[in-house]
């Protein structure tokens, strides 16, 4: 038997969740995303590369992201958030950009971590709910995903803020595949499994 509690706990998620990125979907425009996609194209004129970070559950949305841009035309690596401060630096050489994952930009081990990259001459791009961080300070430039409710039972647990990092994000992959121009035919050459890994009428 489903209590009444749970179907409202979830009626109340899903209201919130829609509120949040309702509200926030507006706030993204070419304009918010350019300095960060500036970063990455001068690196990679530069010939340096581009790396995602995230402690946590953030971390989980860095791999997604690094496998979304490196199959839609901006090769990107995954930097373990905390093995980062262990030896896992040494996959970024000076010159390269860390898109860093954090909702409130003020933790301590993300500081640390932001800490090694930047001592490792590499710029930093902060993706974070709160535009007056530590981590938005100590960045290049700066994705806002800002939600003020998380949208579950004790409004402590990763939703809506996951759900807005991750859409800001895609807005960027967005932003870069349209500027570098991607090809059917590219995308099928680095995606030759499944179904999207096959042209389609009026692509041949």
């Amino acid at each position: 038997m489903i209590s009444e509690g749970t179907r409202q706990a979830l009626r109340q998620f899903q209201q919130t969740s829609a509120e949040e990125i309702g509200h926030f979907i507006p706030s993204i425009t070419p304009e918010s995303l350019e300095p960060a996609a500036e970063l990455i194209l001068q690196a990679q004129k530069n010939g340096g590369r581009v790396h995602i970070t995230g402690i946590g559950k953030p971390s989980h949305v860095a791999a997604y992201m690094a496998s979304l841009l490196s199959s839609t035309g901006t090769p990107t690596y995954f930097l373990h958030g905390t093995e980062a401060v262990h030896g896992s630096c040494g996959q970024l050489v000076a010159g390269d950009v860390v898109i860093c994952i954090s909702n409130s930009g003020e933790t301590a081990e993300l500081k640390a971590t932001v800490t090694a990259i930047k001592n490792n001459d590499c710029r930093v791009i902060a993706v974070t709910g709160n535009p007056e961080s530590w981590l938005a300070k100590n960045a290049g430039a700066t994705l806002l995903a800002n939600v003020t409710q998380e949208g579950g039972p004790l409004n402590r647990a990763p939703r809506a803020s996951i759900l807005a990092e991750m859409y800001v994000l895609q807005a960027l992959s967005v932003y870069l595949q349209t500027i570098r121009g991607l090809t059917p035919q590219e995308y099928v050459r680095w995606h030759p499994g499944g179904t999207l890994g096959q042209l389609r009428d009026g692509e041949k």
